[in-house]
């Protein structure tokens, strides 16, 4: 009698493989953003998970850093001075496509189906924890250097200022650069067309009933001028 062949080994469940961020290679992140408690905070948090941080200040000076040693992975803020964090993502999705991206906002939300065009991951500042950034940084190093291309889309992106319902910030599908709307119409869902500043594209958005909704809210939350309480006016003597 033949003997009994070995039964074919099962594999392994996906809890215990070992993740691609192995123990003795730390990935480089960059970190960008204009506050500096932030930035000391965040960069201690994920040395002490075995990342390797650099941090910058502004655009400008992430894009120095990137020309010496490019990161395997970028986090960056919105609100900057000097390179704005806008800028900052045109300059990446066309000369860095291949590197992931996270941002980190507490002034802008974004409203968009399709963030990929722009960035991996979006977080608003405040709304988020440590191991929800770490899980996601090291997803987005997993994946490398396999990174999408970027995908256009019909609609833009819509980017809806927290602190102001004046105006709506569009990203340019085509040299991905971000301009103000101003005199958007709130008309709902239909489509609607602005020209972009920088490359003359007319792109195509919509202001539909969820940004609506975040600006009523923000305008309701905003007291009117004569609401607010009124210096005594000094009496004559």
């Amino acid at each position: 009698m033949l003997p009994a062949p070995n039964p074919a080994p099962r594999p392994s469940s996906a809890s215990s493989q070992p993740h691609p961020l192995i123990k003795d290679f730390a990935a480089r992140v960059l970190l960008v953003d204009d506050e500096p408690d932030l930035l000391r905070t965040m960069k201690a948090i994920l040395e002490a998970n075995n990342f390797s941080c650099r941090t910058a200040e502004d655009g400008f000076e992430a894009l120095r850093q990137l020309r010496e040693t490019p990161p395997d992975l970028i986090v960056t803020d919105l609100r900057m001075p000097n390179m704005s964090g806008f800028e900052l993502l045109a300059i990446l999705g066309r000369r860095f496509p291949q590197i992931p991206v996270i941002v980190i906002s507490g002034e802008f939300a974004l409203h968009s189906d399709n963030p990929g065009l722009l960035m991996n991951a979006f977080f608003r500042k405040g709304e988020y924890t440590p191991p929800q950034l770490i899980s996601t940084l090291r997803d987005l190093y997993s994946q490398r250097p396999l990174r999408p291309a970027l995908t256009r889309q019909g609609r833009a992106p819509l980017w809806i200022n927290r602190r102001s319902s004046d105006y709506l910030l569009a990203t340019c599908t085509e040299c991905l650069r971000s301009f103000p709307i101003e005199n958007h119409n709130p008309i709902g869902e239909a489509l609607q067309t602005a020209d972009c500043p920088s490359c003359g594209t007319t792109i195509t958005y919509a202001v539909d009933n969820s940004v609506l909704r975040i600006l009523e809210l923000q305008q309701a939350a905003v007291p009117s001028h004569s609401a607010l309480p009124q210096a005594p006016t000094p009496s004559a003597d």
